[in-house]
């Protein structure tokens, strides 16, 4: 199969680690495993068939603990789609699978550089994003 998309750049839109003192690193560390990844994926159309792609990854305590550190990335990739492309189903498929399957390792290996290097660095994801799933779900 052919891919109907071709990624013309992918760079790094926004980055933020935030941990405001040592008792919440030190909190933190010892509780970073409560912490959970939310992905957003948004999108908007440039010009000549170029979609910019922007990928949200937060890494964040969903509990109410008053200790907490913050983690986002917003990964940003300019796409231009095929011509015949003109179902929007398909568009959507592409923005929401077929991107992110393409950029997902750029994408984490900048979140853990990011995790490790702010004071975490034993942070690995042990299960990849199965974003073909994740599509199913939502409209299926």
């Amino acid at each position: 199969m052919t891919e109907k998309f071709k990624i013309l750049g992918q760079y790094i839109k926004d980055l933020s680690s935030e941990t405001p003192d040592i008792e919440t690193y030190l909190y933190v560390r010892d509780n970073i495993s409560q912490y959970n990844l939310g992905i957003d994926i948004n999108s908007k159309a440039i010009k000549n068939k170029m979609i910019e792609v922007n990928t949200t990854f937060k890494f964040e305590d969903k509990n109410k603990s008053l200790k907490k550190a913050y983690f986002e990335i917003v990964y940003s990739t300019i796409i231009q789609v095929d011509d015949d492309i003109k179902e929007k189903k398909e568009l959507e498929k592409i923005i929401l699978c077929d991107v992110q399957n393409k950029i997902y390792p750029n994408l984490e290996k900048a979140l853990l550089n990011l995790l490790h290097n702010s004071g975490y660095p034993e942070i690995k994801f042990e299960k990849k994003i199965d974003f073909e799933n994740l599509y199913n779900q939502k409209f299926n």
